[in-house]
């Protein structure tokens, strides 16, 4: 067993690492699409809101966990809830996230080929058709593994140098280049005529477009976009001092990913609307419809390029989280090395990820449930263990966790009040557990508009 546990350097470093584990294809390539599909602004008003009231305490409580137990996922359920049922909701959250590394990895690899492809004087030019480059690279198996293969050793190596030197010391790189990047891209998405059009769409709320539908999937995409469920932030939170403030650093993690999220509609509606095109046309908006796009706009191959980019350093400081739930509660029970284990854990993704990556080529018409290997498992953890996760963390701070170390944790660092914390807690225990359970019934087709 590991005895040594490792810290974040700093409280900023934990924050910025905890917002790229909340920041990646959700923000960037899920959020744009699902508000162009589900009433632009009015859906972000309820993303914006659900955040707040769901996504945000469902945070803190990973974030209690973790540091009250100062213990990875599996270990820490384990020391607060010893021989009892509470204690595999570790286990729970670290085959999630395998899995959910699995295919994750295999659109990581898409984004990873995709942007050395848009290099400009590589492979993309002005005249290049994107739906056929994307169909290429998706419907190439040697393509397809290659990039799998590149992303996942492009997270082992980043796991296997350690919390402090891996995690926090890209993420304290990425995430600042991810705003800039992000950034330039709003600031030239702006000047394009007809661009007041996509801001209108997405900054003015349009409640008539409200329904039971797009108001369950804002909600969802809420507390998925946050990266609770699978105990991810447990891993994370576990590593903090005890001189920090939970509170304050899930408020800045949330804003951290309403702000990028901000940034992504901005980034996207603007040249959508302003070029005629479709704000509905769903996943395929990033890699097709927006390159299109690009290219019409003077220097089109160099934002273009960068906007990919961006999107890759999202993908990858999310990616980081995954592997380190794995990493780390591997490490702890046995006596090999950080490093050991975190290639050797990368190698058994990249192979389990194999199936799913060639889903979209020799595999196509392979089927589960009438479901491709890739659509599986997205369905598996999206709809089924995230949820799930979730409704299993709120009930045990909520119920079984010790009530005394629940409020110490969530006062240490901070001078908040008790009327904050009982607000807190009843949204834990009462509150967040409804609703989940509202859109886990959605999800599988049993709660209906």
């Amino acid at each position: 067993m590991n005895d040594k546990r490792e810290h974040w350097g700093t409280k900023i470093g934990f924050i910025l690492s905890s917002a790229g584990a909340a920041v990646g294809l959700g923000a960037i390539w899920k959020f744009p699409y699902m508000t162009g599909m589900n009433g632009g602004g009015a859906f972000f008003f309820l993303f914006i809101l659900f955040t707040v009231l769901i996504g945000l305490p469902l945070l803190i409580a990973e974030f209690i966990i973790g540091r009250g137990a100062q213990k990875e996922a599996v270990s820490a359920y384990q020391k607060l809830a010893p021989k009892s049922l509470w204690s595999y909701i570790g286990h729970w959250g670290v085959v999630g996230a395998f899995i959910l590394m699995s295919f994750y990895s295999v659109v990581g690899g898409w984004v990873l080929i995709y942007s050395i492809m848009s290099v400009p004087g590589l492979v993309i030019t002005d005249n290049a058709d994107y739906g056929q480059l994307f169909a290429e690279i998706t419907s190439s198996p040697l393509l397809t593994v290659a990039g799998l293969a590149l992303f996942v050793s492009l997270n082992a190596l980043v796991i296997s140098a350690g919390v402090k030197n891996g995690i926090e010391r890209y993420s304290k790189v990425l995430m600042p280049l991810l705003f800039i990047f992000l950034i330039v891209i709003v600031c030239r998405s702006l000047t394009f005529e007809g661009a007041m059009e996509g801001l209108r769409f997405f900054l003015q709320p349009d409640f008539s477009k409200l329904n039971g539908d797009n108001t369950l999937n804002a909600l969802g995409h809420a507390f998925f976009s946050l990266a609770v469920g699978i105990s991810v932030m447990v891993t994370y939170s576990s590593y903090l001092q005890k001189d920090a403030s939970l509170g304050k650093s899930a408020i800045s993690v949330s804003l951290m990913n309403i702000f990028v999220s901000f940034l992504a509609g901005l980034a996207i509606f603007p040249v959508v609307f302003a070029f005629d095109l479709e704000p509905t046309e769903g996943p395929s908006l990033l890699f097709i419809v927006l390159p299109e796009a690009f290219a019409q706009m003077p220097f089109g191959e160099v934002f273009l390029s960068l906007f990919l980019f961006l999107f890759l350093f999202a993908v990858l400081t999310s990616s980081f989280s995954m592997l380190e739930i794995v990493t780390s509660a591997v490490t702890e029970k046995v006596r090999y090395s950080r490093k050991t284990v975190a290639w050797l854990a990368g190698l058994i993704v990249f192979i389990a990820g194999i199936p799913a990556a060639l889903s979209s080529n020799v595999l196509a018409d392979f089927t589960l449930f009438r479901r491709t290997v890739f659509d599986v498992s997205d369905f598996l953890v999206s709809n089924i263990m995230l949820p799930m996760g979730c409704l299993f963390i709120a009930l045990f701070v909520g119920f079984r966790m010790n009530r005394d170390l629940v409020y110490q944790e969530f006062h240490l660092g901070s001078k908040v009040s008790d009327i904050v914390y009982k607000f807190w807690f009843q949204i834990i225990r009462w509150l967040a557990p409804l609703i989940i359970i509202l859109v886990f019934l959605y999800s599988l087709g049993i709660l209906y508009d």
